[in-house]
């Protein structure tokens, strides 16, 4: 099947293809150069090169040649020239492989040594490996650049189809048996590193579905496309570089080796830099084993929320109700107050339980991801931890849930997700902007948002004399100005 991200074109006949085309635009490209040389119009005027196309229906005549074979010989092949399609001027996927194979040895190979790649670990790593083609967001060079996609998002639009519920109940009651499964494993990870047990399984759930997940790239192939010609070919050839490191240490063979469409390995799902800063070797066999050890796959999510700050004794957060008398233009991790002063203001847990004594000595934070057309919560600090993970408030929230129905058999949020958003990030962005020049910080004109824009909205509209939603919805766009 060909790939979606492949150009095609099609000639009303047979033409040449892959390399012939591209040798024979080039041959007839030099035949126009050589016979356009200081070639003239019907005034006597230099015609440049460039501009043959725009005189189709006035060929310019070769020196000494009024009419003869090479005026004739000229007018075909501009003809040629100007009405093939685009792709056929451009490379063919075969030039493209020749390329790579050649930046592979002359250019990658040179800077894996400096980093203390032995060749015998490089020739194993790219033996055979070939193009994937398959992979979104490539440039392949000499192609035309992919087009931009609309931009939309799945966050702009109701929050509800990401918390689906079957799908939840499903993990919950997995995750409730891989708990009783590996409860020795998962109350040494909690003493080791403080981490609670239902976080690590929601973690692992979330990301293969406790291990299910099937693997089918080959993670050497997949960084090595995407560091040769795809639209982030730095970052991508920065985790090719520690992927053979990994190789190198010796703890997966190639073929071993698998991960995802994006490069992330295993289980866990960790780009290879973060698999050299925080997997973890948890069964003591020797390897940090984040493919078929659920030992080194648990203790390696666990060592990762810890190193990027988990506070030990502490859980994720709480849905609550916030009385309207209290803005929602409060929220985010630099707004941290001690729960008790959230409480003193009568936000309470939705469920009507108190917060836990401790908890209230503790920071937290107000979240309002949908703004007041949703869920409420107050969130501790190693909720921003969780987001770590994945730089998404409904992740974060996803896995705080799914690890109280695993450890408590809770259920969904009880506040509902309103029809927010369906908006376009460009439209979003241009609000942006203009909070931002109104004096707002909404954190960055990239069309999400996040809760900096949320709150920045919800100041404008109090200013505005409005009722604070704190979120952006298509009324505002006619207003925001």
């Amino acid at each position: 099947m060909k790939s979606a991200h492949t150009p095609l074109c099609h000639f009303a006949t047979s033409p040449p293809r892959g390399r012939s085309v591209t040798r024979a635009m080039a041959i007839a490209k030099q035949s126009i150069f050589k016979l356009a040389e200081n070639s003239e119009d019907e005034r006597g005027n230099k015609v440049p090169v460039h501009d043959l196309a725009a005189h189709r229906g006035n060929v310019p005549k070769g020196p000494k040649d009024e009419g003869g074979i090479a005026h004739h010989f000229l007018r075909m092949l501009i003809v040629l020239f100007t009405l093939l399609p685009l792709p056929a001027l451009a490379a063919s996927k075969a030039d493209v492989e020749t390329q790579f194979q050649t930046w592979v040895q002359n250019d990658l190979w040179p800077e894996a040594k400096k980093d203390g790649i032995s060749e015998k670990t490089f020739k194993a790593a790219f033996s055979g490996v070939m193009l994937n083609w398959d992979l979104p967001d490539l440039a392949p060079p000499g192609f035309p650049k992919p087009k931009e996609q609309p931009q939309t998002q799945a966050e702009f639009s109701s929050p509800a189809p990401y918390f689906n519920e079957a799908r939840l109940q499903k993990l919950a009651a997995t995750g409730r048996s891989f708990a009783s499964q590996y409860g020795p494993t998962l109350k040494r990870i909690e003493k080791v590193y403080g981490v609670p047990g239902p976080i690590v399984l929601a973690i692992w759930g979330r990301e293969t579905g406790f291990g299910a997940a099937k693997l089918p790239n080959s993670a050497i192939q997949v960084l090595a496309t995407k560091a040769f010609m795809s639209t982030r070919k730095e970052m991508f050839r920065t985790e090719l570089i520690a992927a053979l490191s990994i190789l190198e240490h010796g703890d997966v063979t190639p073929d071993q080796f698998l991960g995802s469409w994006a490069g992330a390995l295993g289980q866990p799902q960790f780009m290879p830099t973060s698999y050299l800063k925080y997997a973890v070797d948890f069964d003591g066999d020797g390897r940090r084993n984040i493919w078929t050890s659920v030992p080194d796959t648990l203790g390696s999510i666990a060592n990762y929320l810890v190193q990027k700050g988990w506070q030990r004794g502490r859980g994720w957060g709480y849905e609550v109700t916030i009385p309207e008398s209290v803005s929602c233009a409060q929220e985010g991790p630099d707004l941290v107050k001690p729960i008790s002063q959230w409480s003193s203001l009568g936000i309470a847990r939705i469920s009507g339980k108190a917060f836990p004594s401790d908890e209230l000595r503790a920071g937290g934070m107000m979240l309002v991801p949908a703004g007041r057309d949703g869920p409420e919560f107050i969130v501790t600090p190693n909720f921003y931890v969780i987001k770590e993970y994945n730089n998404s408030d409904l992740y974060g929230l996803y896995i705080g849930n799914l690890a109280d129905r695993i450890a408590y058999g809770a259920g969904a949020f009880q506040g509902q997700w309103g029809d927010v958003g369906k908006m376009l990030r460009s439209d979003v962005a241009g609000m942006q902007v203009t909070l931002e020049r109104k004096g707002y910080d909404v954190g960055g004109t990239d069309g999400l948002p996040g809760y900096k824009t949320r709150r920045s909205i919800g100041q404008w509209q109090e200013k505005s004399g409005r009722t604070p939603t704190c979120y952006p919805d298509s009324s505002m766009l006619g207003l925001l100005k």
